[in-house]
């Protein structure tokens, strides 16, 4: 199976669906909200899938807002359109296995600043640090449970 057909796959945009829906998030440059995605890609799915399988789809411009920085100014926001970061979604979902088959589902990684976290279960904890007595790594570990 080619790559995009296993992006585009049902099961695949299904699970990317109930990610997007449950991010919710802004509407894009064409206004669109999540609450509006199931009946446009009713009927205009079949469509993006081809432009999608034949490397046809261009994604639309994103809309830029600005936010307030914690230390003052502003910073630049960009937002994309519901569909997508459906497509986003999606084709994450298919390649970050490929890329980082080594980062588990139990685990979660974020970056504030220069400190980088990792909150996994004891197994991946372990097999990060590259052995259970090592107490040194490229992250910092905590256990979630």
């Amino acid at each position: 199976m080619r790559l995009m057909e296993k992006i585009v796959g049902r099961a695949n945009m299904m699970a990317a669906y109930q990610r997007v829906m449950a991010n919710k998030g802004a509407a894009g440059m064409d206004r669109m909200t999540v609450e509006q995605l199931q009946p446009y890609l009713k009927e205009h799915w079949p469509r993006i899938r081809e432009e999608l399988l034949e490397g046809r789809y261009r994604p639309q411009p994103v809309r830029g807002v600005e936010i307030p920085k914690p230390g003052g100014g502003m910073r630049q926001l960009g937002i994309p359109t519901v569909v997508d970061r459906l497509i986003q979604q999606a084709v994450h979902q298919v390649l970050m296995p490929l890329f980082d088959p080594g980062f588990s589902k139990a685990c979660t990684a974020s970056v504030r600043g220069a400190v980088r976290t990792m909150r996994c279960w004891p197994r991946e904890r372990m097999w990060l640090r590259g052995d259970a007595s090592s107490s040194t790594s490229i992250w910092r570990s905590s256990s979630t449970g």
